[in-house]
């Protein structure tokens, strides 16, 4: 037999040897089963023959008996890959060893097979033995393939069971958010909306409230030259205009007694925010005060008491009476990060709170204009309690918290931030700052009422 032909027609074209289990796919070529699933296991998809590229779809293989057989008797006829001939002739009787000793598991040759050594064992032709041990290792591949390819599946199905639960899962928390962001949005919407709406009522009654006192102070103006008109008369003329007053004939007592029109009290309404205390307590610090100082005499009070009544009383005394205060600052300073901590103020009506900076509790005016203070006051007037905010003192007219205020820090962004807890509602907030200095927590109040 041409060796090119043997060559074609009893060995595979992947490893160039004789067939092991072949199998023939569509196109008609054959190759060894085992060459096959590992050549497509490595290839591009989808597979194709080896050998003329045909795109071949099938995935359960058959052995070709036909040609197993063929290529059995192929390999009797021609030995492939044999030992070298004196490793196949036995050294006693100088005969070519084509017997297996199952047994001894050795290679015999036909007279070693009949010595008394060898008689009672049992003995089978090498080529009918390999062939069954090949067959036998045959099926074992077979079954460590499926086992490959169960154990790739399962592999394949954990990679895509996680990559698809993980997709799943973020669109979901994606639609949660969602729903909160249009929520948070709907309810900033209709927020905005009722402070647009309070407010512009409240500019018309302060507009009213102006037109009112405009035209009371134009009567008052026009009573104030009648009465200088009055004072220039003559000796005789100003006792006539006593008589006719005494009977009632001028107005002038009568107007004085009307009423008065009194200053509107802006307050616009502070509605809760959703999840405002609660994203705030993720960043609650214990506050520790020190350095805690009693005394009578407080400038910050004092200055922003004497700036609330000297633009219309510069005459009025301030407090008259004086109360015990208590003044501390916080322990620690805050140079980064986000801090959050409350303050119980109870019913007290002069206080004060935020963060300053040490330049600034090493003073001892502690100006209100001064830089590095972030405050918030709250102080009686007039029988009333009005907030305030520092750098610069600035009104806040909303309704005076009772019980705990939060106080916010982000000192990266900038921000200080006030918290009415009991209504969960903004008070106000310090935006864009620049902090470059360690803010110290401040604390100020009437002693006794504060928690």
């Amino acid at each position: 037999m041409d060796s090119n032909i043997f060559q074609n027609e009893f060995t595979c074209s992947i490893c160039v040897k004789y067939f092991i289990d072949p199998v023939t796919i569509g196109c008609g070529h054959s190759f060894c089963m085992p060459c096959l699933c590992i050549f497509w296991e490595e290839a591009y998809h989808p597979p194709s023959c080896p050998v003329c590229r045909e795109t071949s779809h099938q995935t359960n293989f058959k052995t070709n008996i036909v040609l197993k057989t063929r290529v059995f008797l192929a390999r009797r006829a021609r030995p492939y890959h044999l030992p070298s001939s004196a490793e196949q002739m036995c050294e006693i009787h100088m005969k070519t060893k084509n017997f297996f000793c199952e047994v001894m598991k050795d290679l015999l040759c036909l007279l070693c097979c009949k010595s008394k050594e060898h008689e009672a064992h049992r003995h089978c032709s090498t080529d009918w033995t390999a062939e069954e041990y090949r067959q036998k290792l045959l099926k074992e591949m077979r079954s460590v393939w499926e086992k490959t390819q169960e154990n790739r599946r399962n592999q394949k199905r954990e990679s895509s069971k996680i990559r698809g639960y993980v997709s799943l899962r973020r669109e979901m928390i994606r639609a949660e958010y969602r729903k909160v962001y249009h929520l948070l949005f709907e309810e900033e919407r209709r927020y905005l909306e009722r402070m647009e709406k309070e407010s512009n009522e409240i500019l018309q009654q302060l507009r009213a409230s102006e037109d009112s006192m405009h035209q009371k102070g134009k009567l008052l103006r026009g009573m104030y030259e009648d009465l200088k008109k009055t004072c220039h008369k003559p000796d005789v003329e100003l006792l006539q205009v006593r008589a006719e007053e005494s009977h009632g004939a001028l107005l002038t007592p009568l107007l004085l007694q009307l009423h008065m029109p009194q200053p509107v009290d802006p307050r616009l309404s502070s509605w809760p925010i959703t999840g405002l205390i609660e994203r705030l307590n993720h960043f609650l610090v214990p506050i520790f005060f020190e350095n805690e100082t009693t005394t009578c005499h407080m400038p910050l009070f004092e200055d922003l008491r004497r700036w609330l009544f000297s633009r219309d009383h510069p005459d009025v005394v301030t407090n008259a009476t004086r109360s015990k205060y208590f003044l501390a600052w916080g322990a620690q300073t805050f140079t980064c990060g986000q801090h959050y901590w409350e303050v119980d103020v109870g019913n007290c009506r002069n206080w004060a709170l935020g963060f300053c900076d040490d330049s600034w509790t090493m003073r001892n005016d502690m100006a209100l204009d001064s830089e590095g203070i972030f405050l918030l006051f709250c102080i009686k007037e007039d029988n009333q309690c009005r907030l305030f905010s520092s750098s610069p003192l600035s009104p806040q007219y909303v309704e005076r918290p009772l019980g705990h205020v939060g106080v916010f820090l982000d000192y990266e962004c900038g921000v200080v931030s006030f918290v009415n807890v009991a209504n969960c509602s903004l008070i106000c907030s310090f935006l864009s700052r620049s902090f470059c200095l360690p803010l110290r927590p401040f604390l100020f109040g009437l002693l006794g009422c504060m928690g």
